[in-house]
């Protein structure tokens, strides 16, 4: 594996994408509401992550498989998010995201981003339908500072040359051990502890930024 000049490590959802996946999976089986009430409390970091993700994914049983289709067509990149990809490549950077989300999802939006690396939860499906629970351990906050530490280890980058960015609270573990840690787009908690804030939800921002 080469080594990178830097690494870039984004959050997914409200992040590097405009949506809630695990919102627009829950809208399927009519539950969109009572899910993005506990999305939001968790992001505030009002609850702890992995018990508030099982509890919504068990809102999920009975969605078909079918029903991605329908949930990757409702997705919105951030605005300004490939000019911010192409921009880390043109620098000899890697982009990686570890997403709270799903790979059922990410699997599909992250290389048509240009994403190089990512990691995130995944779904447990039976018979072609969602039967409420999450496969394997949960990525929650200590798991996305791993996956940072760990590509940045991989791809030879000390952690003073890499960026994190995200929103949510269980990206401030990520955010504090990065080189520079972003709040984008974020809940009070994530702008009041992160070491920069960029306003506007536009991630071309980022590119200033760059090493």
């Amino acid at each position: 594996m080469t080594d990178a000049r830097f690494l870039v490590v984004f959050d997914a959802d409200s992040t590097l994408i405009r949506n809630e996946v695990i919102e627009l999976i829950a809208d399927e089986a009519g539950r969109g509401a009572e899910v993005a009430a506990a999305t939001e409390a968790a992001m505030r970091g009002e609850v702890d992550f992995a018990t508030s993700l099982r509890s919504r994914v068990t809102e999920l049983a009975g969605v078909p498989v079918s029903a991605f289709s329908r949930v990757k067509a409702r997705i919105e990149p951030t605005p300004g998010v490939t000019e911010l990809i192409d921009a880390v490549h043109a620098k000899g950077g890697v982009v990686g995201v570890v997403s709270g989300g799903f790979h059922e999802i990410l699997d599909e939006v992250a290389p048509a981003l240009g994403v190089d690396l990512w990691r995130a939860n995944r779904l447990v499906a039976v018979d072609g339908v969602l039967t409420g629970e999450v496969d394997g351990p949960i990525v929650d906050a200590a798991a996305k500072r791993e996956w940072l530490t760990r590509w940045a280890d991989e791809h030879g980058v000390p952690l003073s040359r890499t960026i994190a960015v995200g929103d949510g609270a269980n990206d401030l573990l990520m955010l504090e051990a990065a080189g520079l840690g972003l709040a984008f787009n974020a809940k009070p908690a994530v702008r009041a502890a992160a070491p920069l804030v960029i306003g506007p939800v536009d991630l071309s921002q980022v590119i200033p930024l760059l090493p």
